[in-house]
């Protein structure tokens, strides 16, 4: 599957959450805690009736035992990865943290968002190795 099949698969889901990251902004402004920003976008997601885990859990093997865990900030219908940040920019790291992320739970999609001082900004990163 090419990378833009992929990028195309949860367009309308990636849309919107997208939306849910504007309207929050959009009420909240910029200046709040990461935590907040996750609790107005469980509200808008629970309004939607879009499923998700909140905080999901994923944990790392090796030879049978457990090396590390990974807690997403959401795991958007068993599809997609959202991740919140606050900054003015996509720091490397997060941008590696993400695709960790999608390479421990063989998921295709992940958006990572980014709340800033001039507006919410966002990425949607694809799982490449994915299959």
């Amino acid at each position: 599957m090419s990378t833009k099949q992929i990028d195309l698969e949860y367009k309308d889901l990636s849309f919107e959450l997208v939306g849910i990251l504007f309207e929050v902004y959009n009420e909240l402004g910029y200046g709040y805690k990461e935590i907040y920003y996750e609790k107005a976008i469980k509200q808008c997601l629970d309004e939607k009736n879009i499923r998700y885990k909140e905080q999901a859990p994923f944990i790392l093997s090796f030879h049978g035992k457990i090396i590390g865990r990974f807690y997403l900030d959401f795991l958007i219908d068993e599809k997609i990865v959202l991740e919140i940040k606050k900054g003015n920019y996509f720091s490397k790291r997060n941008i590696e943290q993400i695709n960790e992320y999608l390479k421990a739970t063989s998921m295709r999609l992940a958006i990572l968002a980014n709340f800033t001082p001039n507006g919410v900004k966002f990425k949607r990163i694809v799982n490449i190795r994915k299959d």
